[in-house]
């Protein structure tokens, strides 16, 4: 053990018997039993490091009764008769064989342990005295924050010595305190108990039959006589007050018969009343069920009323365009007219020709202008049209006419697949369509209708979130009574470039080629009218504003 280890520890104590007397050396044993650790070396707090030839080999404290060994190791007493005890006891140290009859306590090694310093073993109580190891316990015979028990047998109470007194004198139940009738000596517990107010013939008590009436007190021996005298009057007290109770146990009892009575129309009221909560409790039920609906369909009618206002900001620049493609309309045709005339009333002289031609050349300028007044028109009423059949909530239902015919291209390879007008998760969200294979995709191919997903690139994807996350359910929806819709969903792969943000005007599709076998579409009800329903439906409960 190397010589710089803290052994800064309290040692647990053997309990000592009680007592507040200090008992002079002649009469102390050398070593008090309290003071020796009960197993292993001593758990004191030294003031200085001890040496680590003051330490036993195996318990690491400081030696209590060394004993050496034959290869010159120091070990507690109780240590070594551990060691001792094994079948082939060795030294911990260097492993060397142990023999009893070889081992010698170490006197001189005691008494230079027993002059080491160490702190009181009270000092967690307070106590900042030290002194040597051998004057440990002449000390804590004194010592005013040594823990002792209260010397009163019945008490089981332990303080520190220097509150001993006060507890004698003001907290110890069983202390001693003198009755102040008649001055004789008891425990404090049989006064609070009543049993000396019972029999002390001095105390003041009142009589019993003051509950009755009798208003008597005086001292016990008194009392005695009370009773005996005034027996017969008791028994006359109590028989009024009985006479009392009984009449009003009778007024109870009326009081009762006519409550009694009206229990059957109060229960039959009560049911009423149950029926008329249970009616309310409907009715509030089916209000609140109107309030959702109501809700729901002035949600609906803010979306409606939105889009509506996106189409007329649309719509505002098309009047424009056609008012202005009017007014062009009618500017050439006054030129056609007045090129007409001057064609039939040409007589061939100059300045008319110069006129004509002028007038040629800005009828064939507006015609150009007509022409790309006319393509423009043609892209906004393209667009009109997509507005008019986006969503802008996420959802797709798609209609595909002419099922058989798009089929049938799709067999001869004319026309593989179809995609969906464009449909978003918000009017500034995500951008995205179907596409779907009539005829099968892949592994899907003459076998199965094949539905993927596409996301689009749109005008609002700087403020979007990427990759895409949102789970995508696909949906063959079914036109007869049982609707049962076939589906399929799933969440995107994040390291999928089908969902990073779109680079060209779409992105790669997405989807299942084993969708739906055409034998069950087509021997279902999932064509009526030569046309199906496809529903997409993206996830945007999660999805952030932009």
């Amino acid at each position: 053990m190397s010589a710089g280890r803290n052994v800064e520890q309290q040692i647990a104590l053997q309990q000592r018997p009680p007592s507040l007397a200090v008992p002079s050396m002649a009469q102390r044993p050398r070593h008090d039993p309290g003071f020796l650790p009960i197993h292993g070396g001593f758990r004191d707090r030294f003031v200085t490091t001890p040496e680590a030839k003051y330490c036993c080999e195996s318990c690491r404290l400081v030696l209590c009764n060394p004993r050496q060994t034959e290869c010159g190791h120091r070990f507690c007493e109780s240590c070594i008769a551990d060691l001792l005890s094994k079948p082939t006891p060795e030294c911990p140290a260097d492993l060397e064989p142990l023999f009893e009859d070889k081992i010698f306590r170490d006197v001189c090694c005691k008494r230079e342990i027993m002059a080491l310093k160490v702190y009181c073993r009270s000092e967690k109580n307070g106590c900042k005295e030290q002194m040597s190891l051998q004057q440990v316990m002449d000390h804590l015979e004194v010592c005013p924050y040594f823990e002792v028990p209260c010397p009163l047998g019945k008490c089981k109470e332990k303080m520190m010595r220097k509150d001993m007194s006060e507890h004698l004198s003001r907290k110890c139940k069983h202390r001693e305190i003198t009755c102040e009738f008649c001055n004789h000596k008891m425990a404090l517990t049989d006064l609070q108990l009543s049993i000396h107010q019972h029999d002390c013939p001095k105390a003041q008590v009142t009589c019993s039959f003051i509950r009755y009436g009798c208003s008597f007190k005086g001292l016990n021996q008194e009392m005695r006589e009370h009773e005996s005298s005034f027996a017969s009057e008791h028994l006359r007290m109590m028989v009024v007050r009985n006479t009392t109770l009984e009449a009003k146990v009778e007024d109870v009892k009326s009081e009762l018969m006519e409550r009694y009575k009206v229990l059957p129309s109060l229960s039959s009221r009560l049911a009423e009343v149950e029926i008329q909560n249970e009616e309310m409790r409907e009715k509030i039920r089916q209000l609140d069920q109107k309030v959702a609906s109501v809700q729901k369909l002035m949600s609906t009618h803010s979306e409606k009323m939105l889009e509506v206002e996106m189409e007329l900001r649309e719509l505002r620049p098309l009047r424009a365009m056609r008012e202005e493609v009017e007014a062009l309309r009618g500017s050439v045709e006054s030129m056609r007219s007045i090129v007409a005339s001057l064609d039939s009333g040409r007589v061939g002289s100059s300045p008319g020709s110069h006129t004509l031609g002028s007038l040629e050349q800005q009828l064939s300028r507006h015609d150009d202008l007509m022409s790309v007044h006319d393509i423009r028109l043609a892209e906004m009423d393209l667009k009109l049209q997509v507005l008019e059949t986006a969503s802008f909530n996420g959802v797709l239902i798609w209609k595909i006419r002419d099922y058989k015919r798009r089929k049938q291209e799709a067999v001869v390879s004319k026309n593989l697949s179809l995609y969906s007008q464009p449909f978003y998760t918000g009017y500034f969200g995500y951008k995205m369509c179907a596409r779907v294979y009539l005829n099968g995709d892949g592994m899907g191919k003459g076998t199965h209708l094949s539905l993927f997903f596409v996301v689009m690139r749109g005008e609002y994807d700087a403020l979007l979130p990427w990759p895409f996350k949102q789970k995508v359910t696909l949906m063959l929806m079914d036109q007869g009574p049982a609707r049962k819709h076939l589906g399929d969903a799933f969440k995107p792969d994040p390291n999928s470039s089908s969902f990073r943000r779109p680079t060209v005007e779409m992105n790669i599709a997405s989807g299942c080629p084993l969708f739906v076998a055409q034998t069950v579409l087509e021997n279902g009800t999932y064509i009526k009218d030569d046309s199906i329903f496809i529903k997409v439906t993206v996830d945007t409960s999660d999805l952030p504003d932009p």
